[in-house]
């Protein structure tokens, strides 16, 4: 495979990455929400997240082994896990590294959730906010500074995330009638 062969594809897959793992996220938002889903729906909301992150995480794999082969810039291994390492674009490619990096929390504390308190397990899991940011945020500045359609898909990606965000702040309790009128209810 060509040098240029290998750029296009590290940046296509970054493109999808960002995608997916905002689409992920979303889903996430959805079954921690205040109106998360109940039934047959939970299990389907709850069965794309998962597969959905691991098809970003083919992605992501692809991502990375390219940029790394791709003789263009010299990214090395290293760099892969130790955020600002590289010596190629120092802070950007840190930023990916460091998504990469929370990531990986991410991902074995949800392996080991049923071993871990469940507390401890939605702390850390709210690193993923912190994840999606970073991976925008690396994925804007490098890989779409010079395509105006990339990045059109990066902001898409950030204004979607930044509204589901919000809607998992503002969202009201299905039962929110119900948790009134136990409030006010005389305790004896």
């Amino acid at each position: 495979m060509s040098g240029s062969a290998l750029w296009y594809l590290s940046r296509a897959t970054g493109v999808v990455t960002v995608v997916l793992l905002t689409i992920v996220v979303g889903l996430g938002i959805v079954t921690a929400g205040r109106r998360r889903p109940a039934g047959e729906s939970a299990t389907i909301v709850m069965g794309l997240h998962r597969w959905l992150s691991l098809g970003m995480l083919v992605f992501l794999g692809i991502h990375i082994v390219t940029a790394i082969l791709d003789g263009y810039v010299s990214i090395s291994w290293l760099a892969v896990v130790v955020p600002f390492t590289s010596g190629y674009d120092t802070l950007l490619v840190g930023f990916g590294t460091l998504a990469l990096d929370l990531l990986v929390v991410v991902m074995v504390t949800s392996y080991l959730r049923h071993r871990i308190p469940e507390r401890q397990w939605r702390v850390v899991h709210w690193a993923s906010y912190a994840m999606w940011l970073v991976a925008l945020f690396h994925g804007f500045l490098m890989g779409t500074a010079d395509q105006a359609g990339l990045r059109a898909v990066t902001l898409a990606c950030a204004a979607i995330g930044g509204l589901m965000a919000c809607w998992r702040v503002v969202a009201t309790h299905s039962d929110k009638e119900r948790r009134r009128t136990i409030d006010a209810q005389e305790w004896s």
